[in-house]
């Protein structure tokens, strides 16, 4: 459901909560920098950048989704609502 809250806020709302999920990864990754300076196990160093992974795929689900939509509606002139469970559906499979 956070694609819906990003593509129905105003452009700049859009984009301080894509930045701040972007600085919230960036934050993992200097901790997991540090994590590597004080020789912690591969293990935890790993789950901690399957994370970021995941961090990061949802954040390019979200965009391209919006990015999509968008462009179907400018396209077609059309506005597309109620799609909330099958966006949903495609941003979980990935």
């Amino acid at each position: 459901m956070e694609w819906l809250l990003i593509r129905e806020a105003s452009k700049k709302k859009c984009d301080d909560k894509v930045k701040n999920r972007i600085k919230r990864t960036a934050g993992q990754l200097n901790g997991i920098l540090t994590m590597i300076e004080e020789e912690r196990s591969c293990e935890d160093v790993v789950i901690q950048l399957l994370a970021v992974q995941s961090n990061v795929e949802k954040l390019i689900g979200i965009i391209t989704t919006n990015n999509l939509l968008q462009s179907i509606e400018k396209e077609h002139d059309i506005k597309l609502d109620n799609l909330e469970k099958e966006v949903d559906l495609v941003l979980k499979r990935r």
